[in-house]
């Protein structure tokens, strides 16, 4: 079997909200989100992984505010590429580790890739992804007063904003693509990995911002000419008629009806909305299935048993 399974995993699988962010509750999520990994690569599926990273690298934007006057603070895009390392290394870890208790002979690797985008995009000056944990009260005047942005989430929760330009491509994506081949199973583009541009003169060169995890997932999936994309999330499916009495999951959802569904303002712009647009960039390509799903029902999504599965036109 050499089918190619490309899965996006929420930051917040690791770091989730109602408990503190430390990097022992971390491990102890990474530990317990590599189960359902483990089954797809017993069952022969070549994997790579996508993670995202929105709560830890704005627990990282604090530490360089409190730590400013005694160290330089480091841009945005560093601090991508930082915690997609840190983050890939617990991942890394944890399969590892569920790998040889399986008797599942794979090896993984994490790579910090990056993520073209174009440096005229103007989402670049409209600060619109929500990161990082809630803010409060007190906290949120004074970062209002230095120019930072804030918004509350789909949840409600007053959290800072970084600028989200759409990714173009994966810049090591034919390395991951050899990797994956092999049977390595990769943990790539982190966090949406750090955004970077062409420069005619100096070459790549990165930017102040976050591409979202599922965007860069369903391109990096193109350019492994993957089977399936699965986004992987703490919801079980798609739903018609989320949050009334009569919400339905959806099994099985095609490009025109999703289309339809977004226009009438079905799914929320900080939370599904993104993860259908990111299936259907897939799925409408000529990819193959795109799945969304819980992350404990993953393998039982590839087996058309659970979440949903966008198709492009019939």
């Amino acid at each position: 079997m050499n089918r190619i399974a490309v899965l996006a995993l929420g930051g917040n699988a690791l770091a989730r909200g109602g408990e503190p962010a430390t990097i022992s509750n971390q491990f102890l999520h990474a530990r317990e989100s590599i189960a359902p990994i483990v089954q797809l690569a017993r069952d022969g599926w070549r994997i790579a992984i996508v993670h995202g990273n929105g709560p830890q690298v704005g627990d990282e934007l604090v530490r360089n505010e409190l730590a400013r006057r005694e160290v330089e603070p480091l841009p945005l895009g560093v601090l991508v590429a930082g915690t997609a390392g840190w983050i890939g290394y617990m991942l890394q870890q944890s399969l590892q580790n569920g790998l040889a208790s399986a008797q599942v002979e794979r090896q993984v690797v994490t790579l910090i890739t990056q993520t073209l985008v174009d440096p005229y995009d103007p989402a670049l000056s409209q600060p619109s992804k929500p990161i990082g944990h809630e803010v409060s009260a007190a906290a949120a005047e004074a970062l209002a007063a230095r120019g930072v942005a804030l918004r509350a989430d789909g949840n409600g929760r007053l959290r800072r904003l970084a600028a989200s330009p759409r990714p173009l491509g994966v810049v090591e994506a034919a390395l991951v693509r050899d990797l994956v081949h092999a049977g390595v199973i990769v943990i790539a583009a982190g966090g949406g990995g750090p955004p970077v541009f062409a420069h005619p003169l100096l070459g790549l060169e990165g930017v102040d911002g976050v591409v979202d995890k599922d965007l860069a997932a369903a391109l990096l999936a193109r350019d492994l000419g993957a089977d399936a994309l699965m986004i992987l999330t703490d919801v079980d499916a798609v739903y018609e008629g989320w949050g009334t009495p009569a919400a339905q999951p959806i099994r099985r959802l095609t490009r025109a009806r999703a289309e339809a569904m977004m226009a009438d303002g079905a799914f929320g712009a900080g939370s599904m909305r993104p993860k259908v647009e990111a299936a259907l960039a897939f799925a409408g390509a000529g990819g193959g299935r795109a799945i969304i799903a819980r992350l404990s029902d993953g393998p039982a999504a590839l087996a058309g048993q659970a979440g949903t599965t966008l198709v492009g036109d019939e």
